[in-house]
């Protein structure tokens, strides 16, 4: 048995993908790759600005592109789409949750084909438990690989189910991000450079949920770098630890300064 998630119609303003079947003049049919193959219209109107030359330099037979409805005929059981409404932040984000919903579905393939003395209706059972709870089931995955099994405590999963869904939650990348900057740091002291060292010392390593490190780049500046689940978490920690590494400076007489730097997102 082969799990696709298919869901009933679209509503206006959803972001969906769609496959081009046939492109002429007027515009494109194209069909809704999440909606069993659903028929949808994308007029010449809303396919971009201004006056279109030739259609297929926008769209091609075949092409998986991301549009957005603009009406529902639910009868006919049709829907009028654009993608000239589609800006580029949307279209990634789309594209993002295709290729996860894509993963999640062999994930869930991966793992009936482990649970072979799971019944059909049991597995079914399972996994309409686990989409109430995550919608959008590769978080289910994401969330298994950062808490395992105490994720899913308190929903009644067979062993079997819950040991495959372990195994291949830990070959999953974590996201992480990092973001941090530059600290410029004097003391004055004689025992100036023993009192930097121990400030910094005493704020590096996990702090509040995050990795921390900071590196020597060069009298008066050191780097800090914060790497966490979200940016969210990881700009919490940065200003904790920004406050107290200049309370811990300025209580000894010396300065501090600090110059943020690019953010970076990527996986672990």
């Amino acid at each position: 048995m082969k799990y696709q998630e298919e869901q009933e119609l679209p509503e206006e303003g959803d972001l969906v993908m769609a496959t081009v079947q046939e492109v002429f003049p007027q515009g494109a049919y194209v069909t809704l790759d999440e909606y069993d193959g659903m028929l949808g219209f994308l007029h010449v109107s809303e396919i971009a600005t201004g006056w279109i030359r030739n259609i297929e330099h926008y769209v091609r037979p075949k092409q998986k592109i991301v549009l957005k409805v603009i009406r529902v005929n639910s009868a006919r059981r049709e829907v009028d789409l654009s993608l000239r409404q589609v800006t580029h932040e949307e279209r990634r984000l789309k594209v993002m949750e295709v290729k996860r919903a894509e993963k999640a579905r062999a994930f869930l393939n991966l793992i009936r084909e482990k649970c072979s003395s799971i019944s059909d209706d049991e597995f079914d059972r399972c996994v309409k438990m686990l989409r109430d709870e995550y919608p959008l089931l590769y978080d289910m995955f994401e969330d298994v690989a950062k808490k395992g099994a105490k994720a899913l405590e308190g929903l009644n999963i067979p062993k079997e189910v819950l040991d495959a869904i372990l195994e291949i939650s830990s070959k999953i990348p974590l996201p992480r991000v990092e973001i941090g900057g530059v600290m410029e740091i004097t003391c004055p002291r004689g025992d100036g450079i023993d009192v930097i060292k121990d400030v910094l010392t005493s704020v590096e390593g996990n702090k509040h949920g995050t990795d921390v490190s900071i590196t020597y780049l060069g009298a008066p500046r050191y780097r800090i770098v914060i790497s966490a689940d979200n940016f969210k978490v990881a700009e919490r920690s940065l200003n904790s630890i920004l406050n107290s590494v200049q309370k811990g400076i300025e209580k000894k007489g010396g300065t501090f300064k600090f110059t943020r730097e690019e953010s970076r997102k990527g996986v672990t």
